[in-house]
């Protein structure tokens, strides 16, 4: 039991939300506290690719929130310890309808700095990416880290540098003006920010229920080192149709036809490929997309075998062994992320999108800016 304690500013929720909050928070002078029922973050915020896409992004908001996150995690990694262990994306096209959806999309604004890659210029690029492959579309704008590593060193460099205070395994009961209440005594600030992840029931729940959040799991590989490195990130058809950003291009109906017709199951399942690799070589593979109040626990063969099917499809060889299975849940709704103001002084802060990695920096300099009267950041200006 600790006795009460005050901040300036107190987060609830120490997944990567809760984390951009707080260091968003430290940056301007705030003394900073952040609680979570849990010990260590072990939910959405670990269980990534750790992957921050720009690229894809749907265009407006969404899109300059994930140019800022992806900038703030550059500013971040080198000082709090995190390897950025690839840079750049591979949006791959196995249809000519998919390479038609990537010349629209690299053509237009949403494009920039993109550029088609086809014949020898992919093959020199990414020669073990053997499959019939029209071409692709390369990004230089995304990064990748290790969750399950940069989530923690994160967290420890926010107390260390920004003297951040963490309170693990206390719960928020309540929260009410400049008050959150736990089972050991009451935490009070000016600012209180909630970042609930999953919990869709504790603190706000007709907030939760208005918007029509549930959740979402998703299936995740490891796979064997192959002996070869990926030059970015790798994708394929399937994500074109689920990626706002390209809805940019005309002919996207026409490749989602094709879709619906050659792999129907795939679609069903959710899936579309996301390939990332660790500096031991070893790659994450995923993921699928299944919706429920509450999501199953069960990783059902048959979609794992379709994100395989997919991967060797693109890679033109058998996939390398599986050495890690998992599965991710994280909240899902019409909104890709949002902010509400339920009480003075306080922020309820969800992403409900899958793109906490990818937004949450800049999500949280948007918070920050709002509860303490100060224009909006550029990018939300």
């Amino acid at each position: 039991m600790h006795r009460n304690l005050q901040f300036d500013c107190v987060i609830v929720g120490h997944g990567i939300v809760g984390l951009a909050h707080a260091l968003a928070a430290s940056r301007h002078g705030l003394r900073t506290a952040v609680i979570d029922r849990d010990a260590r973050a072990a939910g959405a915020s670990v269980r990534n690719f750790g992957f921050v896409t720009v690229t894809g992004q749907e265009q407006g908001i969404t899109w300059r929130r994930a140019m800022r996150s992806r900038d703030v995690w550059a500013e971040v990694a080198e000082p709090a310890g995190i390897a950025v262990h690839q840079r750049g994306l591979l949006m791959c096209a196995r249809r000519p309808e998919a390479m038609t959806v990537l010349e629209a999309f690299a053509a237009s604004d949403m494009g920039r700095d993109c550029r088609i890659l086809r014949g020898d210029a992919l093959v020199q690029a990414a020669p073990m990416l053997a499959g019939e492959l029209q071409g692709a579309l390369h990004s230089p704008h995304e990064l990748r880290v290790e969750s399950r590593h940069a989530v923690p060193q994160l967290a420890a460099w926010l107390a260390a540098a920004h003297g951040v205070t963490f309170l693990p395994r206390m719960a928020a009961l309540a929260v009410e003006p400049g008050r959150v209440v736990t089972p050991g005594g009451v935490l009070t600030a000016d600012h209180v920010v909630v970042c609930p992840g999953t919990d869709l029931v504790t603190l706000f729940p007709e907030i939760t229920r208005r918007r029509g959040i549930t959740l979402c799991k998703l299936h995740m590989l490891r796979l064997a080192d192959p002996g070869w490195r990926l030059p970015a990130a790798v994708m394929s058809d399937l994500g074109l149709v689920r990626y706002l950003g390209y809805g940019v291009a005309p002919s996207l109906p026409a490749l989602r036809a094709r879709l619906e017709a050659e792999q129907a199951a795939w679609l069903a399942d959710g899936i579309h490929l996301i390939v990332v690799q660790d500096a031991d070589g070893t790659m994450v593979v995923g993921d699928s997309h299944h919706y429920a109040d509450t999501p199953d626990p069960f990783q059902p063969r048959a979609v794992d075998d379709r994100i395989l099917a997919e991967l060797e499809l693109v890679l033109g060889r058998p996939a390398p062994e599986v050495i890690e299975r998992w599965t991710g849940v994280y909240p899902s709704g019409p909104d890709v992320a949002f902010t509400e103001a339920p009480m003075d002084g306080v922020r309820l802060v969800m992403v409900t999108s899958g793109t906490g990695a990818s937004t949450a920096f800049a999500i949280a300099e948007e918070t920050m800016a709002d509860l303490l009267g100060l224009a909006p950041p550029p990018h939300a200006a």
